[in-house]
């Protein structure tokens, strides 16, 4: 009789666990977190997964048919390989997820996209830059900018914040993001009649860069533009340092990291970088980020480990938050958890990607003091000068009087370029809906800060 009492009850246990688990399964959708938390852009990747994160603590379920679900974050490390980026999209696609976040680095990005449009998941790049990611890829977006936007724009700084006629160009053999990033400045800088003294690059695994600085120096350069990964940058400009070289380093959006303010700390040497966002600014959507998020890291050791040990705000890790909200607003519009659904019913098909035009978008650039100290930076007009020991960020934003006829030019340090609306949620037609967008999903980067229009 126990024995049967026994039995009896282990059978309902089972059918208790399994009703639980269909019912838990039933409510749950994924999305998937394609990133490097490993190799060369970890510590990157790291940075851009903790945006998802909070983004995920601040909303972490969607109403989807009148049932709520509760949001489970898939990630899965793509090793900053492209070769490994392969398995980890794959494994992604085996896993179900709905709508895929993701790379930090463009290369992996663009190895794993045919994944994802054949298995319909619609992917929305945070920061991968290179124009090849969404290139013919109906299934791939991004919240970023674009490397030939970038190029031209730290071209033109180039030459008009400190007169530059020659550049040297550095960026590491294999990688699509820096040899992209490096090409698309060369075209631009040589356009505006400048000179590339040098266009040369260093292979992965790289630790001294003396001889390249030399070059740099031996050919007459003004300006040295070295995009790399973050873990070669500090190098670059140490070595650089050390050698006593007083050249302008220009680095692209990877720059834009704690470790670089840490290197160039102590030493004379000019660091320029491009980003998509200040922790400084003092918007309400922005300001509500970077409180929400600084305590957000600070009351896990862990994630300020994952953040290099410090609660900067990395750009990166508020174009993860947006590239969530984007996702979640997707879902929602979509009504769905189906990735095709997704992509042809919701904001992301109706409104296209811009980064599938060969436009530029909306931007306004101006220039930003920013020092290891953290000192709240100010617009600085331009010829006033340059203070030694600091690192600059060049920065997206928007400014009012920029005349659209007069092409890229300088007004009180800011770069103006002709008004094209081509954002991932911007459109004449769909004004209400992009509208109430920004309100509701607090998309806080500069690109997502729209003006209706």
């Amino acid at each position: 009789m126990k024995k049967i009492i026994a039995l009896l009850l282990a059978a309902v246990m089972v059918m208790c666990l399994f009703a639980g688990c269909a019912s838990s399964g039933s409510k749950v959708i994924k999305i998937g977190v394609f990133e490097p938390q490993s190799g060369d852009n970890g510590a990157g990747g790291k940075q851009e997964v903790l945006g998802i994160q909070y983004a995920n603590s601040v909303k972490p379920t969607v109403t989807i048919g009148g049932e709520e679900y509760k949001i489970e974050l898939d990630i899965q490390d793509n090793q900053s390989s492209t070769d490994k980026a392969v398995s980890a999209a794959q494994q992604l696609v085996a896993d179900k997820v709905s709508v895929v976040l993701g790379s930090y680095g463009s290369g992996v990005s663009i190895a794993a996209g045919t994944y994802f449009a054949n298995a319909k998941i619609p992917a929305i790049g945070c920061s991968c830059t290179n124009a090849a990611v969404t290139a013919g890829n109906d299934y791939y977006f991004r919240v970023c900018f674009l490397d030939p936007f970038q190029g031209s724009v730290m071209a033109s700084f180039a030459m008009e914040e400190f007169g530059a006629k020659k550049a040297y160009v550095l960026s590491m053999l294999g990688d699509d993001y820096t040899v992209g990033l490096a090409k698309n400045f060369v075209i631009a800088f040589e356009a505006a009649g400048g000179e590339i003294v040098a266009d040369e690059t260093f292979v992965e695994g790289t630790a001294d860069f003396s001889a390249y600085l030399n070059n740099a120096v031996a050919g007459g350069a003004d300006v040295i533009f070295a995009p790399s990964a973050i873990a070669y940058a500090p190098q670059i400009i140490e070595q650089a340092s050390a050698l006593g070289i007083s050249l302008p380093i220009l680095g692209g959006d990877t720059w834009e990291n704690s470790a670089i303010s840490d290197a160039q700390n102590g030493t004379d040497m000019q660091v320029f970088v491009s980003t998509f966002f200040d922790e400084n600014d003092e918007s309400g959507l922005a300001k509500e980020f970077v409180t929400g998020y600084k305590a957000w890291l600070n009351g896990n050791s862990q994630n300020l480990t994952n953040n290099g040990g410090n609660d900067v705000v990395a750009a990166v890790s508020a174009l993860g938050y947006d590239a969530y909200m984007t996702a979640v607003a997707a879902i929602e519009k979509a009504q769905s958890a189906d990735g095709s659904a997704i992509e042809s019913e919701s904001l992301l098909s109706r409104l296209p990607a811009f980064s599938r035009t060969a436009k530029i978008p909306d931007r306004r650039i101006f220039r930003i003091p920013f020092a290891a100290e953290k000192e709240r930076p100010r617009l600085r007009a331009p010829g006033t000068g340059v203070r030694k020991g600091s690192v600059f960020r060049v920065r997206s934003a928007r400014s009012r009087g920029c005349s659209r006829e007069n092409g890229l030019r300088m007004v009180l340090g800011t770069f103006c370029h002709q008004t094209v609306p081509i954002y991932l949620f911007r459109k004449r037609k769909q004004e209400a809906q992009h509208s109430v967008i920004t309100e509701q999903h607090s998309c806080i980067t500069d690109q997502h800060k729209w003006h209706v229009f």
